[in-house]
């Protein structure tokens, strides 16, 4: 971006997208915060104890980023977005739990929401801005010689945060702004405090939606059996959306043997439950591509591959297998390999590929 750029940052209440608008500001920018609405006021059970982006906390996000770009002086928008975010996150999320997947809504959200349907609500109302900017630890970089964006690891590997953002597009990134990619928690919450932010030391959010996503069901949920992997009834669940493969607390059974959650079976309504080895798997097969580092696969490609946010990620060798998909043979046995869980492929510090994976 060149030293006057227009820049919409998406604010989120928290520290992190305020350090980015402060850097923004103090590079020249001219910054305009923008801060998307999403819970549509439904009742919703609350722990006090955990924030989250989906409830009514929100209310108190939105006048945190108000207060930020108060600080700052630059204009502050409030998008609602609460219809779009029902139909295109929430519904398709509550549709995979109760098919016995688990979901990344996160993952999804960042490439429909705030990098997509942000930026075009501010230029449907006339709001022209050259780049769109958040608070994510990550790096964006055009690869000249290819002539393709890169997403890139950022380098606080604590924070490291490409794996939520590996469904961007090539339009997305190419307008995409990362402010903190080679910054460390520690320093942003530094430039906060200098700044005077009221969020230098906010709680970050601990789930996506408040109470936990249990609370989206609204006595949906159908109950049913447990069972070993003989079939054997070992007692009753209260529907297999409250479960997710690799679970070992909250089974309500009894046995002599520590049990884990080794599948969901959406046909029986049934939660499949085994020792730890039934969750020992070396492949996977992955859909819903999105290539950024390259076009797609003509063969095999040495990767390393994230399965879960907080997997460290293992060596694995993609390859091709039909339209759209691809599998993914690990090196190494990995542990709870969950559908409906982004996965994510790396060639050192790049993205190559974000998907989803299957059962």
């Amino acid at each position: 971006m060149s030293k006057k750029s227009r820049i919409a940052v998406g604010l989120s209440g928290g520290v992190d997208s305020a350090v980015a608008a402060s850097l923004l500001c103090d590079a020249g920018h001219d910054v305009v915060g923008v801060i998307m609405t999403i819970w549509d006021g439904r009742a919703m059970a609350t722990e006090a104890h955990r924030h989250a982006c989906y409830g009514p906390g929100e209310k108190q996000d939105v006048e945190d980023a108000r207060g930020v770009a108060d600080k700052l002086g630059i204009p502050f928008v409030v998008v609602d977005l609460a219809d779009a975010y029902n139909t295109q996150i929430l519904d398709p999320c509550r549709d995979a739990y109760a098919a016995g997947l688990t979901p990344n809504p996160c993952v999804h959200c960042n490439a429909a929401m705030k990098f997509g349907l942000i930026p075009q609500r501010l230029r449907d109302c006339g709001e022209q801005v050259d780049g769109f900017a958040t608070g994510h630890y990550a790096l964006v970089e055009k690869d000249e010689e290819r002539g393709r964006w890169l997403l890139k690891k950022g380098k606080d590997p604590r924070k490291e945060q490409s794996y939520f953002l590996s469904r961007l597009t090539q339009e997305q990134l190419s307008t995409t702004v990362l402010p903190l990619g080679r910054m460390e928690k520690s320093q942003v919450r530094e430039i906060a405090a200098a700044h005077g932010f009221s969020v230098a030391e906010k709680e970050e959010s601990q789930d996506f939606a408040a109470g936990g996503y249990q609370s989206l069901f609204c006595g949906d949920a159908r109950p049913g059996p447990i069972v070993d992997q003989d079939g054997r009834e070992l007692g009753q669940h209260q529907g297999i959306e409250y479960f997710t493969i690799g679970q070992r607390r909250g089974l309500g059974i009894a046995h002599s043997q520590r049990l884990y959650v080794t599948g969901l079976d959406p046909e029986q309504n049934a939660v499949v439950v085994g020792p730890v080895e039934k969750l020992i798997g070396t492949e996977l097969t992955a859909g819903r591509l999105n290539w950024i580092s390259i076009d797609g696969l003509t063969g095999p490609m040495s990767v390393e591959a994230k399965i879960r946010y907080r997997h460290s990620g293992s060596r694995a060798t993609a390859e091709p297998c039909g339209e759209d998909r691809v599998r993914v043979r690990f090196d190494e046995p990995q542990q709870a390999i969950t559908p409906g869980q982004a996965v994510v492929l790396y060639d050192g510090d790049s993205v190559v590929c974000g998907g989803v994976i299957e059962r």
